[in-house]
């Protein structure tokens, strides 16, 4: 006959529970499993076949199911997840502002659609680079980083490791003031491009008066933008990859303990 006792089932509640918090607030907050349009079953069933996946890979864990001291280390975990998600959505955030800032300069302030990744109404230069750096997050396998450095999280903070230190957050927040300096990184050949663009059309309103600039403007700024666009593409590619490769450190910082 199989006997079970109060600390057996207290451990095996523990040894799920805890990675299950961990992994389902990062789910939740990271890039792609974070949008509306990702069912919420399916962001259930993937955090709990990783956690029983990952459960016999992870240290013991001797916690009394139900007693304050789990209850606070549960919303640590949950607290480590989100900041963990929060800080590859960083990335996509700044690519998200410098589409916006480049649809503003060209006029496409106006053409707006929805975004899944920020369920909300950018203007159509900021989903398509937001769909271009989804593309390249996956092209570099940075589902696959992502769940090493999630392995990886729980080996440098188990569930018994004690506080998150207050160094962790303000790494966070660090990095999260970073979206404005990689936006304006990632927009600024653009931005280049167009104010010299406007500074033409300018000279020629001045020099030809009888010249309708609003009438050309518009087209010029308009396919002069595209063109910017198409040839600062390629040099994406690889401060993406800096930037994707920045927020997987920042995840670790996070989440270590020591």
């Amino acid at each position: 006959m199989i006997t079970l006792t109060s600390a057996q089932l207290d451990g095996w509640i523990a040894m799920l529970i805890f990675p299950l918090a961990r992994i389902l607030a990062l789910i939740a907050s990271a890039p792609i499993t974070s949008s509306a349009q990702f069912p919420v079953r399916a962001k259930i069933g993937l955090a709990v076949m990783l956690t029983v996946l990952l459960a016999p890979l992870l240290p013991a864990t001797e916690i009394i199911s139900g007693s304050a001291t789990s209850m606070l280390l549960l919303v640590r975990e949950v607290l480590i997840g989100i900041a963990m998600g929060m800080a590859m959505r960083v990335v996509f955030a700044a690519v998200s502002m410098a589409g916006d800032v480049i649809g503003l300069q060209m006029g496409l302030g106006f053409a707006q659609f929805y975004d899944p990744q920020s369920s909300a109404h950018v203007p159509v230069t900021g989903q398509f680079l937001g769909l271009v750096a989804t593309l390249i997050f996956l092209s570099l396998n940075g589902h696959l980083l992502l769940l090493s450095t999630l392995v990886e999280s729980f080996q440098r903070a188990p569930a018994l490791a004690g506080a998150v230190p207050a160094t962790n957050w303000l790494s966070l927040a660090q990095w999260g003031g970073m979206i404005m300096r990689a936006a304006l990184l990632l927009s600024l050949p653009v931005i280049a491009v167009l104010l010299i663009t406007n500074i033409t059309l300018a000279v020629l309103s001045k020099a030809a008066t009888q010249l309708n600039i609003f009438a050309i403007g518009f087209p010029i700024t308009l396919g002069v933008g595209f063109i910017a666009m198409l040839i600062t593409l390629p040099t994406m590619s690889p401060a993406l990859t800096k930037l994707f490769s920045d927020a997987l450190q920042v995840m670790l910082q996070v989440a270590t303990i020591p």
